[in-house]
């Protein structure tokens, strides 16, 4: 089974990515298949976003559509799910505690939460605690969460705002750091769950609706720019990856190559 990282950076603009100033950003397109305009669904708020972003279909389907969380009035399981029967270990790191419901009893092995506004640098704190697990027990499977992009930098500062944009640089700094640190061994994702305007989101505009994506592993060819890409691809991409079957009520499609 091959290992994955999944980092999902949350309110991350594509041009809050490209104007940052993290000289990383200019390596993204070298060493990954990406994407400056994928779409997320709506409504284009936290928790559905990410419910999707798991389960691989839209919140008229798994019926989350506030950052509230309800049992599925039609049960679809998750990649966590999925990763777990399949015999694979899965470890998530999170800054916003309603994220936990992204996954179902049993199906973590090693979990930490660290509340945004407890530390400074939570995204930092978070990023040391999954590699030091990385480092120690190599999980086949590691979700890590930022929010400060999301909560400090866009609902308190707005979005595109200098202090915005120094979140999104430190979030990409702490990508890289694992990029460094374990990109040998692990095919690495990075996503938004969704964009913002002003100091909200959660509507159908372009600011909201759109997302990067960038894809590094033997599974993605470098350089390649991607189109017409979803959140709903993610489960199965990482699925694909892992030769892990999904779901069949996933609707996304996989985005390695064969």
């Amino acid at each position: 089974m091959k290992k994955v990282i999944l980092v999902s950076i949350d309110g991350m603009r594509p041009d809050g990515l490209l104007q940052c100033g993290h000289p990383f950003v200019d390596k993204i397109p070298e060493i990954a298949s990406y994407t400056f305009d994928a779409q997320t669904v709506l409504p284009s708020v936290t928790l559905p976003c990410h419910l999707s972003m798991f389960h691989s279909v839209p919140p008229q389907r798994h019926g989350i559509t506030a950052n509230n969380y309800l049992p599925f009035a039609r049960p679809i399981e998750g990649l966590f799910e999925r990763i777990s029967h399949t015999g694979g270990t899965c470890a998530m790191y999170y800054g916003w505690e309603p994220l936990r419901d992204v996954s179902r009893p049993d199906s973590l092995r090693w979990a930490s939460f660290v509340h945004s506004y407890s530390d400074d640098a939570t995204d930092g704190i978070l990023t040391d605690l999954a590699l030091e697990r990385i480092a120690k027990s190599k999980p086949d499977f590691v979700f890590l969460y930022m929010v400060e992009t999301d909560e400090k930098g866009g609902h308190d500062s707005g979005w595109m705002s200098e202090t915005y944009l120094q979140y999104v640089n430190a979030a990409i700094d702490n990508v890289r750091r694992v990029y460094e640190a374990a990109g040998d061994e692990y095919t690495i994702i990075v996503t938004a769950d969704h964009g913002g305007h002003d100091r909200g989101h959660g509507s159908d505009s372009p600011e909201d609706m759109t997302i990067p994506m960038f894809f590094i592993g033997d599974r993605f060819e470098a350089g390649k720019k991607l189109e017409n890409v979803s959140i709903l691809d993610i489960a199965p991409t990482i699925a694909d990856v892992m030769s892990v079957i999904p779901a069949p009520e996933w609707e996304g499609k996989s985005l390695a190559r064969a």
